[in-house]
């Protein structure tokens, strides 16, 4: 974990692990839009949400992966608290290797 505090607030980038939070893809996509409703509303110099992987646990919930730009570790804390999600894990990014960009998401095959 990285300091807690950023005398600058110059934004840094966190990968986020979120443990087996959401029982649906509603329910997810519910507290998503929370979530980005809050960060632009309530928090909008201290985080900023790049993107999200959703992870199918081992016991059938869904957990995150989540890529956030923020000051602090403490500031994604306190917006994960303010949502009413977990932020489980907070790890500073130290660099990004791009090999292929994200896949576009295709139909699935009938």
């Amino acid at each position: 974990m990285t300091n807690e505090t950023n005398e600058t607030n110059e934004l840094q980038t966190y990968a986020i692990r979120r443990l087996k939070a959401w029982g649906s893809p509603d329910e997810l996509e519910q507290v998503a839009a929370r979530s980005k409703q809050v960060a632009d509303d309530e928090f909008p110099t201290e985080v900023r949400w790049i993107r999200s992987y959703v992870i199918a646990e081992d016991d059938g919930t869904l957990g995150t992966v989540c890529i956030y730009q923020a000051v602090s570790p403490d500031a994604i804390r306190r917006h994960a608290h303010r949502v009413g999600m977990p932020a489980d894990e907070i790890w500073p990014v130290a660099d990004t290797v791009v090999i292929r960009p994200d896949p576009d998401r295709e139909p699935v095959a009938s």
